[in-house]
């Protein structure tokens, strides 16, 4: 079509471009014009459905080397060369695209991969104490008890009793989440969620340890000496 911009140039990439550089591209510029992000802008959708196009051919090395040789012409079936572009919304050319990257790219945390099983940094913890009059005025010391959470002591947090190991979900292959595709207007997109089996740990234990009842975790109380002298 005499009106259709160059591929490459819609993906702002150069004619060679890497594979890789074609999917980063496509990826940086659906996730900017993607109309759920856009929603009621008229121009997006068209970039949008634009980009998905590109892709669509520039991603197919069959059709990427047709388009390279005879440009639209051997891509578009209104000329007669062979199959088409991706005229509108019905999918993304293969691409393993999750639409939680479009979301974490915009407000962090989910989409993507995230290590549910590393390490959380801990909370502050907060004792109140009263001190009468001679206590603030000339000194003391007191003794704060509190409660926190440690490694469960006999089976050393791994959750599991007798010495066993965890293993790892069938479900969701040790990742914690499981991915779901969903047919839209705007084509096939693929969402990620909480694994039901292991909830979100990636990880099966069928032996429980009796002290922590397979959380790995003990709650303990540990006491605190404090010295308090005026100032």
């Amino acid at each position: 079509m005499a009106d259709k911009r160059d591929f490459y140039e819609v993906l702002g990439l150069s004619k060679g471009a890497s594979d890789d550089e074609i999917k980063k591209a496509f990826r940086t510029l659906a996730k900017k014009y993607h109309p759920d992000l856009n929603a009621g802008s008229k121009e997006s959708e068209l970039k949008f459905k634009e980009i998905n196009e590109a892709y669509s051919v520039l991603s197919d090395s069959e059709k990427k080397s047709r388009y390279d040789s005879y440009g639209h012409a051997g891509v578009d079936p209104n000329y007669g060369a062979g199959a088409g572009g991706n005229g509108g919304f019905g999918g993304f050319g293969g691409v393993d695209f999750d639409v939680s990257d479009i979301f974490s790219s915009f407000f962090g945390g989910g989409g993507g991969t995230s290590r549910r099983n590393a390490p959380q940094q801990g909370g502050d913890r907060e004792a109140r104490l009263t001190l009468n009059f001679e206590e603030a005025a000339f000194g003391c010391k007191k003794e704060v008890s509190y409660t926190h959470t440690e490694k469960c002591d006999k089976c050393h947090g791994n959750g599991t009793a007798n010495g066993s190991a965890p293993e790892t979900c069938a479900t969701c292959h040790g990742s914690g989440q499981v991915k779901a595709q969903q047919r839209t207007p705007f084509g096939t997109m693929q969402t990620s969620r909480t694994c039901d089996t292991c909830r979100g740990t990636g990880k099966i234990i069928k032996d429980p340890c009796s002290a922590c009842s397979g959380s790995g975790f003990a709650r303990k109380t540990k006491s605190w000496k404090l010295t308090f002298r005026p100032d």
